[in-house]
C-alpha cells in the first residue's frame, strides 16, 4: 500500500483494488499549505477542527468516519479508538485514533493525540506496522512525548506529522526536535512510501515524507 503526505495531519492511503482513504483533510486558509484537491472513498476525522475536518477538500467520498468503532469499507478494516485529553488537561480535547488494516499492513494515524496512552489503550490499537505520529506540539504530542509513544507502540515505521514547515501557518516545533529524540540527524524526505507485509522492518525506522506542494 502507498502512503502520501499532504502536510499537517493529512495523508492519502491507497492500494489497488481496495478503498482509498484520506485522513484529517485541512482548510488551507487555516493551516497553510496548498489547497487540497483530493479524491478518496473514505475520509477519517480525528476531531472537529479546520485543520482536521475540512471535508470540502475531498471529492468522491462514499463514507466519512469520525468516531470510535470498527468498520470494514472497500476491503479495508478500520478501527477507531477514542483517546481524549489527559486528566490534567481541561480543554475537553476529544481525539480518535485510527488503525487501517490494508491486507495485513496496519497503519495507525494518531490524529492530535496529546498524551502518552496507557498500556490498556496501546493494546486496544493492536499491532502497528506504520505509525503516523504528531511531533510538533501545539495541541498534539511534543517531541519527547512522541518518542515515548513510539517506544510503546514499537512500529516498524514511524512517519512524523503535525510539525513546522515553510508552508505551515500554525505555530509548531520543527521536525529537528523529534529526530534528535530518536537519535537521528538530518533526514532526506521521501516523496511517498510503499509498504508491503513482508517489507516492514523488525526495528523501528523513521521515514520523513515530503509533503505534496
Amino acid at each position: 500500500m502507498d502512503i502520501t503526505w499532504y502536510g499537517h495531519s493529512c495523508f492519502r492511503l491507497t492500494q489497488r483494488g481496495m478503498a482509498s482513504i484520506v485522513t484529517d483533510p485541512y482548510d488551507s486558509k487555516a493551516v497553510g499549505y496548498k489547497a487540497l484537491k483530493l479524491r478518496a472513498d473514505v475520509v477519517t476525522i480525528s476531531h472537529e477542527a479546520p485543520g482536521h475536518s475540512y471535508l470540502t477538500a475531498v471529492k468522491g467520498t462514499q463514507r466519512v468516519v469520525n468516531g470510535p468503532g470498527e468498520y470494514e469499507i472497500g476491503g479495508v478494516f478500520i478501527t477507531g479508538v477514542r483517546m481524549s485529553a489527559g486528566k490534567n488537561d481541561g480543554n475537553g480535547h476529544q481525539n480518535t485514533l485510527y488503525v487501517f488494516d490494508y491486507d495485513g499492513v496496519n497503519v495507525a494515524h494518531l490524529g492530535d493525540l496529546n498524551r502518552v496512552p496507557n498500556q490498556t489503550e496501546v493494546e486496544a490499537l493492536g499491532t502497528v506496522d506504520v505509525a503516523l505520529v504528531p511531533v510538533g506540539g501545539g495541541k498534539g504530542l511534543n517531541a519527547p512525548k512522541a518518542a515515548e509513544v513510539v517506544s510503546l507502540l514499537e512500529p516498524g515505521i514511524v512517519i512524523p506529522m503535525h510539525y513546522s514547515t515553510p508552508d505551515s501557518k500554525i505555530k509548531l516545533a520543527s521536525l529537528r526536535n523529534f529526530l534528535k529524540e530518536m537519535g537521528l540527524g538530518k533526514t532526506e524526505p521521501e516523496p511517498s512510501l510503499t509498504v508491503r507485509p513482508t517489507g516492514v522492518p523488525g526495528e523501528t525506522r523513521v521515514v520523513v515524507l515530503a509533503y505534496e506542494r
